[in-house]
């Protein structure tokens, strides 16, 4: 049955980075829009959603270049105000099979370098953005580098297949869904007017995450699956003493 209370993604203040980490989210996001963005041939950057895409964005306000030069295929109506507060060129969907690079975050990437994503409900688009791009560049805190995953699963979901879906996570899928809420009582609605279930699994059971992708995007009324299992090319790690790591894959 579907369990309507807050989860670990609904407790998480939205668009925050940890003090510890803030330094270090600065440094990265300088240091990747000089080596991702303000080089020759960049035109179209496509942009994830959440707190370290957010400084990235806020980054490029001071490349003159960059915003004269560079278009911009949002995520998520947040990621979108603030790249009109950095001045950034912003075009729709007609241009995502361009995307040379796309900045996104992370909920928790394991050791493999999957990722589970969605915690900002904008599973859907940062999936198309990711599958479109030409290189992906991810920023997250050291603390969401883990072994195994243990957060939930964001779930998108059409409202009119919540209750099947609910019972073939639970039947078939051996996940336990929960319908994530607002603090109003009201159940979360994304921009595409779909609802989330953030589903939890068993990690320690599951070792090909990609399989796992494939089975839930497989059941019927499922619209998109918070496991993006695409490698990035570059990884910034900050760390909270204010540096930051850059894994290559």
């Amino acid at each position: 049955m579907i369990v309507n209370e807050m989860t670990d993604i609904e407790k998480q203040p939205k668009n925050w980075i940890p003090s510890a980490f803030q330094n270090a989210a600065r440094n990265l996001a300088k240091d990747a829009v000089k080596e991702f963005v303000n080089q020759r041939g960049i035109q179209v950057i496509g942009l994830g959603s959440g707190p370290m895409a957010a400084e990235i964005v806020r980054q490029m306000k001071g490349y003159t270049k960059v915003k004269k030069m560079v278009e911009c295929v949002i995520t998520s109506f947040q990621i979108k105000l603030e790249a009109g507060d950095s001045g950034l060129k912003v075009v729709d969907e007609g241009r995502i099979p361009e995307i040379d690079v796309v900045f996104d975050g992370a909920d928790e990437i394991d050791s493999n370098y999957n990722m589970i994503k969605g915690g900002g409900g904008a599973l859907l688009k940062e999936k198309i953005v990711h599958s479109a791009a030409k290189k992906i560049i991810i920023a997250a805190e050291s603390n969401k580098f883990v072994d195994k995953f243990s957060w939930p699963v964001p779930i998108e979901v059409s409202p009119f297949a919540i209750s099947i879906v609910t019972k073939e996570l639970e039947q078939r899928a051996e996940g336990r869904p929960k319908l994530r809420m607002l603090n109003e009582g009201y159940p979360y609605v994304t921009e595409n007017g779909n609802f989330i279930l953030d589903t939890r699994f068993d990690f320690s059971t599951i070792s090909n995450i990609r399989q796992k992708e494939v089975e839930l995007k497989s059941i019927p009324g499922i619209v998109e699956v918070g496991l993006f299992t695409r490698r990035a090319d570059v990884y910034y790690k900050a760390n909270n003493d204010g540096t930051f790591d850059i894994i290559k894959s």
